[in-house]
């Protein structure tokens, strides 16, 4: 062991070795050192949760990035989880120095699921004695037992059990030939598993047996069955792509930021800045996904546990795909990778995890003057940093947008398969849920997110205000407001954390600036600041008081501002599997009694986002991708629109047009001759 650690600390930090950022991810070869490292203290045969990249603090990340040759290095640090018998191990792992450098045991804690996790349950189902009963009373014979499936979720939090067991909830189907879609075979039972011994504890039998859906619904159909009349659309970059990557920086139309990636949220956008004439600008410090939840809206027992927190409980990283040239992504593309553990320590390496491209993103600006027919049209075009986690049923694509103009963009699309529970023929759904397809019932949902936002709006003292349209004071016929026409945006600045706690009003289009009020605009006077801009923002449906409300306390508002603190990153908690929500934990705990100054502070903005899901059967046996998506914008930030010196598609000055002169055509590198021939925009 002692040799093995000492080869691979010769390899990592050997003098002639490139030291990786201190914001990349973990490589397969520091997860092998780190659990090397551990397996010398606590001996070999541990059940590993998490081996990943422990942040360093911010403090230290600016004065290395302020002066890398003077301040000293960030150290390298892993953090750790292992599970034991009851109780779990937290700890962090210095890297650079080759020393376990905190170990905590907790006792009911429960950490997140593993896909290892959700793999064991399904065996474990399928030969317990008590499943196979259950089984064969619903006409499955015990020989078929190949053909029931489960979805493991966290069993949310159960007051039978606590949380002093690490617990699953197999939600179950049927498969009656291989190639069937399981969803539309539901089945009416749910055993609960203990996840770390392989025991069946419970079964939740319904009162009312339903019986097992007979009518398949694939979603994988005969090729005779397939449009035909669809034609290819190919994407080339002759002259290569637009963008450059050193490591995990990317430099792009003048942004330039870090890639990272973590297990429970995915991607990470660090120290997004942007160059403003030769000024590089800070943006962002911190970007990311960092939680989310999906209550289902059936009161019927047990659905009540169905609210998946599918980053805190099962890792947005660690369920990610590996994405596919022509399929996730088409293009010229850069792939990046994700490295992980598996329970017994061995690393393990999702490849193209992350995927990195240009697209069109249609007209980025356009006039025609309608005097003299001059005209100026210019195509823009985005980066796409994207990744796509499967959480059992449901897929969600993650695409973080740059556009020319500076304007960061986050869009979500949900796809994959309906959660559906078994319903008899002529059963009442009661308004939870819909009929989808014969004998099965998709309860009502919503899936809520959590974006993480740590701004450092031309530094990293900012503040946050709330906008609102507002009609002008003055009744009709007053001397301010004579035709009542008058109207404004009303800004209100959130000067403490409890004033902070608010939510989407569509009535005033609300919105928030993200402001640095050390400065002003020359010309508007105002503060430089990003507004985020954001209307998909539903109110957590559960009722104050209920379970999901205590648990998932970060849907209650739909903006909640902090004063940043290193170790606050995941708002539901660090370790939210059989949480209650009592005592509260991460956000609503770290707002406190709200007094805390959040005025020119070093602040972090938590935004709950989403939308709201009746489904219908146009959502089966898969759901069309269904979009959503927000944008921070920048607003009194540059002198004028920062995106003039994007190349135009097409431009014919009026000078041009008197002299009876064609016009340009540069953006898309069409010749002149083209442009006179086939005419404005020709290909």
């Amino acid at each position: 062991m002692l040799e093995r650690l000492q080869q691979i600390r010769d390899c990592l930090f050997k003098p002639d070795t490139p030291q990786p950022h201190p914001l990349d991810p973990l490589s397969e070869l520091e997860i092998e050192y780190a659990v090397s490292i551990v397996s010398e203290t606590h001996g070999p045969k541990l059940r590993y949760n998490t081996v990943c990249l422990s942040e360093p603090k911010k403090a230290e990340m600016l004065a290395w990035l302020e002066a890398p040759e003077v301040a000293p290095r960030p150290l390298r640090e892993a953090e750790v989880v292992v599970v034991g018998h009851g109780y779990l191990c937290d700890g962090i792992v210095d890297l650079t120095n080759g020393v376990i450098k905190t170990w905590e045991k907790l006792t009911g804690v429960q950490p997140m699921l593993t896909v290892e996790d959700l793999q064991g349950t399904e065996k474990i189902i399928r030969t317990n004695r008590r499943v196979i009963e259950q089984c064969e009373i619903l006409g499955i014979p015990e020989k078929d037992m190949h053909k029931v499936y489960c979805d493991p979720w966290t069993i949310g939090y159960d007051e039978r059990f606590g949380n002093s067991i690490r617990l699953q909830q197999a939600i179950l189907y049927y498969r009656p030939n291989l190639d069937d879609m399981q969803y539309a075979f539901p089945l009416d039972f749910c055993p609960i598993v203990n996840t770390t011994t392989g025991e069946i504890v419970d079964i939740d039998i319904p009162a009312v047996r339903r019986p097992v859906n007979t009518i398949p619904s694939n979603y994988n159909l005969d090729p005779a069955a397939y449009r035909t009349d669809v034609k290819p659309i190919n994407i080339t970059q002759p002259d290569g792509v637009s963008f450059t990557v050193q490591g995990r920086v990317i430099e792009w139309q003048k942004f330039k930021l870090h890639v990272g990636f973590s297990h429970k949220e995915g991607i990470v956008l660090n120290n997004v800045t942007y160059d403003d004439g030769g000024v590089v600008r800070p943006l962002f410090w911190r970007l990311s996904l960092a939680e989310m939840v999906v209550p289902y809206g059936s009161p019927d027992y047990p659905h009540h546990r169905k609210h998946a927190f599918d980053l805190g409980e099962y890792g947005g990283g660690y369920m990610t795909n590996s994405l596919s040239l022509g399929c996730d992504c088409k293009g010229v593309i850069h792939y990046m990778d994700a490295s992980f553990i598996t329970a017994a320590g061995i690393p393990t390496t999702i490849p193209n995890a992350i995927c990195i491209h240009e697209e069109d993103s249609g007209i980025l600006f356009k006039h025609t003057d309608f005097r003299d027919n001059s005209v100026i049209v210019t195509r823009g075009r985005k980066l796409v940093i994207s990744h796509i986690f499967t959480a059992a049923n449901y897929e969600y694509c993650v695409y973080w947008n740059l556009h020319q103009d500076g304007t960061i963009q986050l869009e979500i699309k949900l796809t994959g398969v309906l959660n559906t529970y078994s319903m008899a023929p002529d059963e009442d759904t009661k308004g939870w849920g819909t009929q989808v397809h014969p004998g099965v019932n998709a309860h009502n949902h919503e899936h809520l997110f959590c974006l993480r936002i740590d701004p450092m709006i031309d530094g990293h003292k900012n503040t946050v205000f709330q906008v609102d349209a507002t009609r002008g004071e003055g009744e009709v016929g007053s001397a301010e407001n004579k035709y009542g026409n008058a109207f404004y945006a009303k800004k209100t600045k959130y000067s403490t954390v409890g004033e902070s706690l608010s939510d989407y009003d569509a009535s005033t289009s609300r919105t928030w600036d993200i402001c640095n009020t050390n400065k002003t605009h020359p010309y508007s006077g105002k503060f430089p600041s990003y507004k985020l801009v954001s209307r998909e923002t539903p109110p957590l449906l559960v009722k104050e008081g209920g379970l999901v409300w205590k648990r998932a306390g970060f849907a209650r508002h739909t903006i909640h501002v902090t004063k940043y603190a290193d170790d606050q990153i995941h708002p539901a908690g660090r370790h939210v599997p059989q949480t209650s929500g009592e005592p509260p934990m991460g956000l609503p705990e770290w707002v406190g009694d709200g007094t805390a100054s959040i005025d020119n502070e070093d602040i972090v903005v938590w935004h709950t986002f989403g939308l709201i899901h009746f489904p219908a059967p146009e959502d089966f046996p898969v759901m069309p991708a269904e979009p959503m998506s927000l944008l921070l914008r920048p607003r009194h930030f540059f002198l004028r629109n920062p995106a003039l010196d994007v190349p135009p598609s097409y431009v014919s000055v009026p000078s041009q047009v008197a002299a009876g002169k064609a016009g340009a055509v540069t953006g898309d590198g069409v010749s002149q001759l083209a442009f006179e021939q086939k005419g404005c925009c020709a290909k």
